[in-house]
């Protein structure tokens, strides 16, 4: 038998809690960082700190251009990145595998990340992998570049989103790629559509992204919704069947849950043209703004974006034997309609056709009694 003394055993048992307090932290930090990287997120957004993010739309003059025109964008930078050359020029960035792109600094409680791709998709051509209009060359290609997890599905989300909208004639080519180091460009190219303003737009004229753009999406600026607060709907448990049996019409019922269509004309919003915000019957998660709506001559209430693109969730729709694109709400997965390439484009060309019995319509002047008041800025 070997003698072990208290003292020894006290070690021994320190040292045993240590290495079993390391592996849970181990443990802990292997499984979390996912939740990490959304409370980071959430964090930096309370503090109202600032962030970047790198994002390539062909020539980097029109993309630093167009995203300087964003609210909530507080600072625009043309670079290169995404190569393996360090301290990259005009001259030689090709060669070192870089693409132009631009460094944005924007406040997450007024656009979000995923606002942010939705903008760049809607300014660029995010269908072509070997360039931008008439600039050639995989420096030219569209991408976007995430630091986390969240913002790598944000990004894939957005992507897969308009991707359903068949928009476009070709898919969405736009690559998600890992944060890799910025590099300024040249002084003479940092706001370079103000200093040599006749230059630009000619250059930019004859590349033909405007009218690209406008071909897809109508007249602009397009611009991304404002950041909202949804954290009310988030722990959204939706009730059973029987609960919303009790709770909703039969028209509601049949609409909501069984995807349902009511009449054209003969329902209570088609024609409501008061100011005010949309939201979900069964959840009140916020929807649309009447900012968005307009006569589509339907007979149903019309939109031409949602208040949030994640407020929404797309989905193939094959019933009566029609490819359609069906439009549900994102917490309480109600059926609201569908979405189609149809409206005036001056408007958007895209047109959410909603049932009224999917929604219920709060009145701006009621926003704040409700507990909707922080969307009164839709209406300033």
């Amino acid at each position: 038998m070997v003698y072990t003394s208290p003292m020894n055993k006290t070690y021994a048992a320190l040292i045993g809690v240590v290495v079993i307090a390391l592996i849970a932290l181990g443990t802990f930090f292997l499984f979390s960082s996912r939740q990490n990287d959304v409370y980071v997120e959430a964090k930096r957004a309370l503090a109202g700190e600032t962030k970047t993010a790198i994002f390539g739309g062909g020539c980097f003059w029109c993309t630093e251009s167009d995203f300087e025109k964003v609210p909530g964008v507080t600072d625009v930078v043309s670079g290169y990145s995404g190569g393996t050359a360090e301290n990259p020029t005009y001259e030689n960035y090709v060669a070192g595998g870089h693409r132009e792109v631009v460094l944005v600094t924007y406040d997450p409680s007024a656009v979000s990340f995923a606002g942010l791709v939705e903008y760049l998709i809607k300014h660029s051509d995010p269908t072509d992998p070997d360039g931008s209009f008439y600039d050639r060359g995989r420096e030219y290609a569209p991408a976007v570049y995430y630091e986390t997890s969240a913002e790598k599905a944000a990004a894939e989300q957005v992507i897969a989103r308009v991707d359903a909208l068949k928009v476009f004639d070709k898919p969405i080519a736009v690559a998600v790629l890992s944060h890799a180091p910025f590099y300024p460009a040249e002084e003479y190219h940092q706001d370079y559509y103000r200093k040599n303003y006749v230059k630009y737009s000619y250059y930019r004229n004859a590349s033909g992204r405007d009218a690209f753009i406008e071909l897809h999406w109508g007249l602009g600026p397009h611009l991304p919704a404002p950041v909202a607060p949804n954290s009310r709907w988030q722990n959204f448990k939706k009730p059973s069947d029987a609960e919303l049996r009790a709770a909703l019409t039969p028209i509601q019922y049949e609409v909501t849950q069984e995807g349902g269509t009511e009449r054209a004309f003969d329902n209570e919003y088609w024609d409501e043209h008061r100011d005010g915000i949309f939201v979900d019957i069964v959840s009140g998660e916020p929807l649309f703004s009447s900012r968005n709506k307009f006569d589509s001559g339907t007979g149903w209430p019309s939109f031409t974006r949602p208040i949030e693109s994640a407020s929404i969730v797309l989905t193939d729709d094959q019933s009566y034997g029609i490819a359609r694109t069906e439009v549900r709400s994102r917490y309480a997965d109600s059926h609201l309609g569908h979405v189609f390439k149809d409206a005036p484009p001056e408007l958007g060309g895209i047109r959410y056709c909603m049932n009224s019995v999917a929604l219920r319509f709060i009145p701006k002047e009621s926003l704040s009694a409700e507990g909707y008041g922080n969307y009164l800025a839709l209406f300033n």
